[in-house]
């Protein structure tokens, strides 16, 4: 009776957000489920022939959005629609690879939605087009699933004006194959010059010293590091191995046989009631961790992440696991697996290099990330103060740097929480390609206090980079997707240097600011 009572409600209240009007499906056929919300919060004021008002504030945005929040498998039947003999409707899709692909352009670009009320039956597959992506290979037409355009009748004028309006929507940028993890500049300039072979010279002068100076080697990796001396300056900088080149072997043998150590004596817990719930989330998390990087998606490089993730978060309880630390392994995994990949590392197959070979790469990124997480672990306690204080830190900055952003900000109830949560928790890493990622931490290993300290410049200069974009938007929803989904897929070493230089300008301008933040 309850549950019959919870439906009804659903049904019988307009004004509740999700609920259901029984006309819409005695109208129209049945939606795909993918589809179902969407159909719910845009029918309703299309069918009204009223004009949706743009939200320009978090409030209107909030009152404004109805959404179908818990829909059960009953309320199917208010969608009933029987099919006329001359076109149906497709359940759904065959596959389920184009069911992926459905999914992941709805999570890329949830402000895109159906553009037309639903159509009869003989429109429906135009409207359902709308919401496709230009790489997706099912299209719905006339109401018929079909694999391709080719498949369909693109001579007709109705589907071609289809395609030209879908043409016209914005649409994310894929990833183009020359977007790779190497050091090319997006200009696509050759990968050695003389300049760059002179400062690889010097750098390989500097390690092959009997006592490498850290501070000569700090100051020559702030432009950046060569990548062939990459893996071993990294470890320096981190503090993994000593500045002394007699004592390095001895180090990395004894570190490396500790981590297999804490294997042995932890891993097997992972299945342990005190532990279970660590290791699903970590388990849940690495596939997601760079989806679109192949190296990534291999089983034997997935297991590699667990074991690093696992012995992490049970040696530090006062954090344990939190989400986005899985994404601070992958720049050190694949520095040190460059040692013995000279190209495209992102589709390199791991499981053909020596066993030992592999584990050495395993305990080296282990201790570099612990390293790294020790210089900011309070980002990952409980309520993650330092996530707050920096964020905090960076909006009392930019109303320094940039008074018009700021108070374009408060004029649309944008919080920095908003945005600069994943900024600081993930130090750009969502924001920006891998290869940007790599370049970055050069200079962040180079500076004393890189990634708790610099960082917040550099998130200051990467918001004033879109200061056009920005008040170009006259909305909170817009705002909030244009800082979410910032168009950095093409960056390379040149734009990541200009980042940088101007962070460097912000640190020594706006030292004293905020004052509070650097301890």
């Amino acid at each position: 009776m309850a549950t019959d009572n919870r439906i009804n409600f659903w049904r019988r209240n307009p004004k509740v957000p999700g609920s259901v009007r029984p006309v819409y499906g005695a109208q129209h056929p049945p939606l795909d489920p993918r589809l179902r919300r969407t159909y719910l919060r845009e029918t309703k004021p299309k069918l009204n022939n009223v004009k949706t008002k743009k939200a320009s504030s978090f409030h209107e945005f909030a009152t404004s959005t109805n959404d179908a929040w818990d829909i059960d498998d009953e309320e199917d039947e208010d969608f009933c629609w029987t099919p006329t003999p001359a076109s149906s409707t497709p359940s759904g899709l065959d596959s389920a690879s184009s069911l992926h692909k459905q999914n992941q352009h709805q999570a890329d670009d949830p402000g895109r939605v159906l553009s037309q009320t639903v159509a009869p039956p003989t429109e429906v597959g135009l409207d359902l087009q709308d919401v496709q992506e230009e790489d997706v290979d099912h299209e719905l037409v006339n109401g018929r699933l079909v694999k391709s355009c080719s498949d369909a009748d693109l001579g007709s004028s109705s589907v071609r004006s289809s395609l030209q309006k879908q043409q016209s929507l914005p649409v994310r940028p894929i990833i183009p194959l020359v977007a790779r993890i190497s050091d090319q500049n997006a200009s696509g300039a050759p990968p050695m010059t003389v300049r760059e072979k002179n400062r690889l010279d010097k750098f390989k002068q500097l390690l092959a010293s009997p006592n490498t100076d850290l501070e000569e080697l700090r100051k020559h990796s702030w432009s950046g590091i060569p990548r062939e001396v990459r893996p071993i300056t990294w470890r320096l900088l981190s503090g993994y191995l000593p500045a002394n080149k007699e004592r390095r072997e001895l180090v990395l043998r004894r570190k490396r046989e500790e981590y297999f150590g804490f294997i042995e004596q932890y891993y097997h817990s992972r299945t342990d009631e005190h532990f279970k719930d660590t290791y699903r989330q970590i388990h849940i998390d690495i596939p997601r961790t760079n989806p679109l990087i192949p190296l990534f998606q291999q089983p034997a490089v997935q297991e590699v992440f667990e074991r690093i993730l696992f012995i992490w978060a049970i040696r530090h309880p006062a954090s344990g696991y939190v989400q986005g630390i899985n994404d601070l392994v992958t720049p050190f995994f694949v520095v040190f697996l460059s040692e013995f990949v000279k190209e495209h590392v992102e589709n390199f197959d791991v499981a053909v290099l020596p066993l030992d070979t592999q584990r050495n790469i395993e305990a080296d990124s282990f201790w570099c990330m612990s390293k790294l997480l020790d210089g900011i672990q309070d980002n990952y306690t409980f309520a993650q103060p330092g996530i707050q204080n920096k964020v905090k830190a960076l909006e009392e900055l930019v109303s320094r740097i940039d008074v018009d952003i700021h108070n374009h900000f408060k004029k649309y109830e944008v919080e920095y929480l908003q945005f600069a949560f994943r900024w600081m928790n993930n130090l750009l890493m969502r924001e920006l390609p891998l290869r940007c990622t790599i370049r970055l931490w050069d200079t962040y290993q180079a500076e004393a206090e890189g990634f708790s300290h610099f960082h917040l410049y550099v998130c200051a200069a990467f918001l004033i980079e879109w200061r056009k974009e920005i008040l170009s938007m006259v909305d909170f929803q817009g705002l909030l997707m244009l800082l979410q989904n910032l168009p950095t897929i093409h960056w390379g070493n040149e734009e990541v240097g200009l980042l940088l230089a101007e962070a460097y300008r912000l640190k020594y301008m706006f030292a004293d600011a905020p004052s509070h933040y650097k301890r």
